[in-house]
């Protein structure tokens, strides 16, 4: 894995499932596209359900990951898009959070209106380190 430092500055809420930064040493960084949750045939999974959505683009997003040597440790920054209220962000974020776990990298979580595939409610995109 590569060197991370976290940032947390005093005088920000230390509730937060995340880090407010990361500092990463020198070497390659993966910007990724967004993961949907696209089975292999390009079809969304499991339209009208959140969190089944948001497992699959997490394993979306591992694959992409693993193909240049790195895992969900690795990653850097995260930003979740989510079509809905507030409380679907927070069912959606419940499971990312789990899967990062216990990794908490500084993650942005985005309520939309749409996302580009029909029955799509859940993305996620990231950045993460590529070890040397």
């Amino acid at each position: 894995m590569t060197e991370m430092k976290w940032v947390n500055p005093a005088g920000l809420w230390d509730g937060v499932q995340y880090h407010y930064g990361t500092i990463v040493g020198p070497g390659s960084v993966l910007f990724s596209a967004g993961a949907c949750p696209l089975d292999d045939g390009g079809t969304i999974v499991s339209p009208g359900d959140y969190e089944a959505q948001a497992h699959r683009a997490v394993d979306n997003l591992e694959v992409v990951l693993a193909d240049v040597g790195c895992g969900l440790a690795d990653l850097v920054r995260t930003t979740v898009y989510v079509v809905g209220e507030q409380a679907r962000l927070v069912e959606v974020w419940n499971v990312v959070a789990a899967r990062l776990a216990p990794h908490q990298p500084p993650s942005t979580l985005l309520g939309v209106a749409a996302l580009g595939y029909t029955n799509q409610l859940v993305e996620i995109d990231g950045i993460a380190a590529v070890p040397e």
